[in-house]
């Protein structure tokens, strides 16, 4: 049996959407009683929070790295690092283990040109905004990710930060997120979004927009799954 290894408490709540949804997707395709073979290091995420704050992304790598490592040991057959902004460390981490590791810009890159959007606007921590390592990614695959108005920016960062991650769903922000995307998609030609937090999918879905809607956190456990079937069917 081919186990995942997932990364997460970045933050729990996000954390346990992906080991929801890994559980649900296999219950669907298998049926029964089956369920998936994980492994999952939570790490606290107060102190990669206070890394990313004074931008000590190596410090941060190397916790993460750590935690793959342990993960290694452990049995795991592939990594998911279970947040988009920390994927700025994946070098970092992929160098520490010889596992396969799932990465997140990559699975959505090939989600978005597979409906054929080729602009879709990126809601994410204002690092994976405002910073090249995750449009980049997708850039290589052909994807122009757009990004929020800088105070727009201002206002998605507030909310992952001080309410998805604390737990909180607030209607207000819904609202708000939905104008964003209706601005992109009027003033800059938006033709799609993608939820590149974690934990946006908390707060907005595709019921929420007309325009297609990429979901990373259920797109990444998607991935894992065909991963690991894969793997099984060629041991087999």
């Amino acid at each position: 049996m081919n186990t995942i290894g997932l990364i997460g408490g970045m933050s729990w709540e996000s954390t346990a959407v992906y080991y929801r949804l890994l559980n649900e997707v296999v219950r669907a395709r298998s049926g029964g009683l089956h369920s998936a073979d994980v492994l999952l290091h939570s790490v606290d995420f107060a102190g990669i929070a206070e890394m990313q704050a004074q931008g000590d992304w190596a410090a941060a790598g190397a916790a993460l790295a750590e935690s793959g490592r342990r993960l290694e040991r452990a049995g795991a057959s592939c990594l998911v690092l279970c947040t988009n902004t920390m994927h700025k460390v994946a070098d970092q981490i992929t160098a520490a283990t010889k596992l396969p590791f799932l990465h997140l810009a990559d699975v959505t890159a090939r989600a978005i040109l597979a409906s054929g959007a080729r602009r879709p606007l990126l809601l994410a921590t204002r690092f994976t905004m405002e910073q090249s390592f995750y449009r980049d990614r997708l850039k290589a695959f052909g994807v122009e990710a757009l990004v929020p108005q800088p105070q727009e920016r201002d206002e998605v960062h507030r909310v992952i930060y001080e309410e998805l991650c604390r737990g909180r769903v607030e209607p207000d922000s819904r609202e708000r997120y939905r104008a964003i995307v209706e601005r992109a998609a009027r003033e800059e030609g938006a033709d799609g979004v993608i939820l590149g937090c974690t934990e946006i999918g908390l707060l907005v879905s595709q019921a929420d927009f007309a325009m297609p809607v990429f979901d990373t956190t259920a797109l990444h456990v998607a991935a894992a799954l065909d991963f690991v079937g894969e793997t099984e069917s060629v041991a087999a």
